[in-house]
């Protein structure tokens, strides 16, 4: 042994043995750091394009928007629904008149910013027209899967007629996986394919190009033109009227009854989902990048059935939705994705 040279303990090392609760809290430091290292290598690596602040305005829009569907069965027990839709856009319309007035913004700066007006309202009209008319022809939910092409189309149109909103591998691998989402939550409702249901098939498809197609023309010839009460303005007042022509030569009646809970729905969809979180949303399409922000729609359905399944009709939670829920989270991360330049 005379070979081996004995260190001394430095005085710093503790004098008493160490106890099975100090190696815990020094594991649990180390774990602790190692978490910490991971989460700085996480965000390193994984570079949102949205931060949190608008992700989660865009969820809550999400939510509003898919709880609206619980209030439009409500009230389809009195009210015609595309007549219903016209009363929306008109006492939505009202309110953003009153606060465009109080505010002295003007209503129509000039006739180019008319004429675009006009366009994004009769797009916005036809659109519920033609989602109501396929309604008769198809079932509701394979109908809304079939609506959700309606991304597709605005982050292709973003990537063609937009300014720094691209399309790439991310957002379409993203996006698929989102959509694929929505056909696991619906996918006991799909029923199969038939001639007798294609006319309605290819009308909410229609609907779907045209919802995404209204978001790009108006990123592109009104967001930087006009204010978003303009904006919201003549979507909604250009389409009443659209609306409530369609609802006069296909439904009737167009109001059988009316109640409390009709009144509350109808105050829910004009002031809630009309008015106010629509004027949130094209305050959003003003500064952010519509294909990242329409992605965030996928969110829509799945709360839809959240609310109007779980949280008023009393249905179980079913393992479906928890799988689309998940498959649109992951799309959505990596639809957010920014990738190196």
């Amino acid at each position: 042994m005379s070979g081996m040279h004995l260190m001394p303990f430095p005085s710093c090392w503790p004098k008493k043995p160490i106890t099975e609760s100090a190696s815990v809290s020094a594991l649990l430091l180390i774990d602790n750091d190692r978490s910490n290292l991971s989460l700085k290598q996480f965000t390193s690596i994984y570079r949102a394009q949205l931060q949190w602040r608008p992700i989660a305005v865009l969820l809550i829009i999400a939510m509003i928007w898919g709880s609206n569907m619980a209030f439009v069965k409500l009230a389809t027990r009195d009210i015609a629904p595309l007549f219903m839709a016209g009363i929306r856009s008109l006492v939505a319309a009202v309110c953003l008149f009153i606060w465009m007035k109080a505010k002295g913004l003007a209503l129509f700066p000039s006739r180019m910013i008319i004429f675009h007006g006009v366009v994004a309202g009769l797009l916005f009209g036809t659109e519920f027209g033609l989602m109501f008319v396929g309604l008769k022809y198809t079932l509701a939910s394979r109908g809304y899967v079939i609506l959700y092409v309606a991304p597709f189309v605005a982050a292709l149109g973003a990537h063609f007629f937009l300014v720094d909103d691209r399309f790439n591998r991310w957002k379409a691998i993203g996006l698929v996986l989102a959509f694929g989402g929505l056909v696991v939550l619906f996918l006991k409702n799909l029923g199969t394919l038939s001639f007798e249901a294609l006319p309605g098939d290819i009308l909410f498809l229609v609907a779907g190009i045209l919802w995404g197609t209204t978001t790009v023309y108006i990123k592109k010839y009104l967001a930087q033109r006009a204010d978003p009460l303009q904006i919201l303005f003549y979507q909604l007042f250009f389409s009443a009227p659209f609306l409530f022509v369609f609802s006069l030569a296909l439904e009737h009646p167009v109001v059988s009854g009316f109640s409390l809970l009709t009144g509350f729905s109808l105050f829910y969809q004009c002031i809630i989902v009309a008015f106010l979180s629509y004027l949130v949303w094209f305050v959003m399409v003003s500064r952010y990048p519509v294909s990242l922000l329409h992605a965030f729609s996928f969110f829509t359905p799945v709360f839809g059935v959240i609310f109007s399944g779980i949280l008023i009709l009393g249905e179980a939670i079913s393992p479906n939705l928890i799988l689309a829920l998940i498959m649109v989270s992951l799309g959505m991360m990596l639809v957010n994705y920014r990738p190196s330049a």
